[in-house]
């Protein structure tokens, strides 16, 4: 049995194991841009989820890419005030087209 199967629990159906495993780097970092938008924030954050050094927690945040925005969104309620209505707006970003000469030029750099 390995390490995180040493575990064992008496259940009304038998003894069952639990398997207990820390989460990654990767999911704690994770876990702390769900909560914070501040990258040194999200280090020392992450950095207690998984107890390792800030600095090694802020350079895997860095490699990672970023965190894509939510799209703006605006409720806003119409019609009486004994049944109002709900219309929510949302906003998205247009997508740049890049025009060929200019993607090569990128690509050459």
């Amino acid at each position: 049995m390995s390490k995180n199967n040493s575990e064992t629990w008496n259940t009304k159906y038998g003894k069952r194991r639990v398997r207990d495993e820390k989460p990654t780097l990767a999911e704690a970092i994770e876990a702390a841009r769900g909560f914070i938008d501040d990258v040194d924030q999200q280090a020392e954050f992450a950095a207690a989820l998984m107890g390792l050094p800030v600095e090694q927690v802020r350079a895997e945040i860095m490699k990672m890419a970023p965190q894509r925005k939510e799209p703006q969104k605006s409720v806003v309620f119409t019609g009486s005030a004994t049944a109002p209505r709900t219309i929510v707006v949302e906003r998205k970003p247009t997508r740049r087209v890049i025009p060929a000469g200019a993607r090569a030029a990128l690509l050459n750099h």
